[in-house]
């Protein structure tokens, strides 16, 4: 990486525990995992590098008050955050079964600690578990608004995209053929730089 230059490393915070039910366990066993992230991130820091954590299914993405908490205990530690992820997964602050986090709500509140954005737009449905996911900003996750956001507040990171389309890295029944996933990759990004050219001409405004 460091030949490479590069600035940052995605990490997680280790599985939520559950029980046999999908109900989270009042004991998430914090102190230690904040004592192995600790560790984690010093390694990555001493030399130049900047751990960053992701809002997805594990501990510091259960709710972004699950995010603020860890990132008081874990010195050093940033945030790539996930558009889509908020409406895809369940916020354990509430009772169960969970409702989808909102994700305009879980950008404000930790939009100081963000350096790395992924773009993605899905949905949960809580009942049931189905996911959807959809092209930029077609879907709940307010992704336009986010992005305008950030970028009228300075941010100068970079963007990346994460279709989740047409194939699904954690789900196996998610799957289509090698040229369906090109196509689908390069509308994805062709929407998103749209959508990015419309959001920079607003704000030029």
């Amino acid at each position: 990486m460091k030949v490479l230059d590069v600035p940052y490393v995605r990490i997680m915070s280790y599985a939520i525990l559950e029980d046999d039910r999908g109900r989270a366990l009042a004991d998430q066993k914090k102190e230690e995992r904040f004592r192995r992230l600790r560790e984690i991130c010093a390694r990555f820091l001493d030399a130049g590098i900047t751990p960053v954590h992701e809002n997805c299914f594990n501990f510091g993405g259960m709710s972004w008050e699950h995010s603020l908490e860890m990132l008081a205990a874990v010195p050093g530690l940033k945030l790539v955050f996930d558009t889509g992820n908020p409406g895809l997964t369940p916020d354990f602050r509430k009772p169960f079964p969970y409702p989808n986090q909102d994700a305009r709500e879980s950008y404000e509140r930790l939009r100081e600690y963000i350096v790395h954005v992924h773009i993605k737009d899905g949905e949960r449905d809580p009942e049931t578990g189905k996911e959807q996911y959809f092209f930029p900003d077609e879907g709940v996750c307010g992704v336009a608004t986010i992005v305008e956001d950030l970028l009228a507040s300075g941010y100068d990171g970079d963007f990346s995209i994460e279709p989740h389309m047409a194939v699904v890295f954690h789900d196996a029944n998610v799957s289509s053929s090698e040229r369906a996933r090109f196509e689908n990759y390069l509308e994805y990004g062709r929407r998103f730089e749209r959508l990015l050219d419309e959001v920079r001409h607003r704000i030029k405004k």
